[in-house]
């Protein structure tokens, strides 16, 4: 007789709630599953393997591929489901490379200047998300999480940024959309912030 898992078992197993588990065979991503006499779910070993190859997946690519690859999985097109990902994995790798040039760049750029404009410890919040090409309120939200400091203006009270804390907005605003950005995020800024070409006072 073929094995069989509960739902509790595998979720145990696996970390992860029963819920989790349905959703994913709501959206097609396991083979059909039988039940009981009495309506409960039987699992097999290859609902147990497909779990987690999904959970797998999920570690290191986005939640719309990974059901992809797994209902075309499910449907027996294996080729396709591993072009797809590994399509995915070249742009990752691409990415990784455009953000570690960025970094780079960012760590030796001469930062008194920026996008051919003078660059002060005083800037707004609109001109440093206008500098790095992103929403005051996304800056709001990476200051709200700690990403980021501010200083406030004696005078009307607006937020103002340091050029370091610009250099930071620039690593976030590259980084938020890749591998990098849960992993090395806050070591990344913490490097910006000790970096030999740390921003000092040009003499006048």
């Amino acid at each position: 007789m073929e094995e069989s898992y509960t739902p509790a078992q595998i979720a145990e197993q696996l970390n992860v709630s029963t819920t989790t588990l349905r959703r994913y065979e709501e959206q097609g991503l396991i083979p059909e599953v039988l039940r009981t006499d009495s309506n409960h779910r039987i699992y097999t070993k290859v609902h147990y393997q497909a779990f987690i190859a999904i959970r797998s997946l999920l570690a290191g690519y986005e939640i719309p591929l990974v059901y992809e690859a797994m209902r075309k999985i499910r449907q027996g097109n294996v080729t396709e489901a591993l072009w797809l990902i590994n399509h995915q994995l070249y742009r990752v790798q691409e990415e990784k490379q455009r953000v570690e040039e960025l970094l780079t760049r960012v760590r030796q750029a001469d930062f008194r200047t920026y996008k051919n404009r003078k660059l002060t410890d005083a800037m707004t919040i609109g001109k440093v998300a206008e500098l790095a090409g992103v929403n005051p309120s996304a800056i709001r939200h990476w200051e709200k999480e700690g990403l980021i400091t501010s200083t406030r203006h004696p005078v009307s009270g607006y937020r103002i940024y340091s050029v370091p804390e610009l250099r930071k907005i620039l690593v976030i605003s590259s980084l938020r959309k890749t591998i990098y950005y849960i992993e090395n995020l806050r070591e990344l800024l913490q490097e910006t912030r000790s970096s030999r070409s740390s921003i000092k006072e040009s003499p006048s």
